[in-house]
């Protein structure tokens, strides 16, 4: 299991958030659970364009018979990286 930081809504105002990747079911979007939690334990939101990421990760992962976890490492490094050569490298 992988842990990520991710900016989730609060009010209206962003604040980071744990959220835990492993190998969720196929039918399931892997931020399931935690999306729910959030909403309604701690009254926050994950934005839709880091759930839709997820979600296309867990679907690349599927179709090409690779770990999701292992994918998204792979992917998170990859996007931290071209920020970090383009100058725009935002903390999270």
């Amino acid at each position: 299991m992988k842990r990520f930081t991710v900016p989730c809504d609060f009010n209206e105002t962003k604040h980071p958030f744990h959220v835990y990747v492993g190998e969720p079911h196929k039918n399931h979007h892997p931020l399931k659970y935690q999306a729910s939690w959030l909403a309604e334990i701690r009254g926050g939101t994950v934005p839709q364009e880091v759930l839709d990421s997820f979600e296309r990760l867990h679907k690349i992962a599927l179709e090409n018979k690779v770990s999701f976890e292992d994918l998204c490492v792979y992917a998170m490094g990859t996007a931290a990286s071209e920020s970090e050569e383009s100058g725009t490298n935002e903390q999270q």
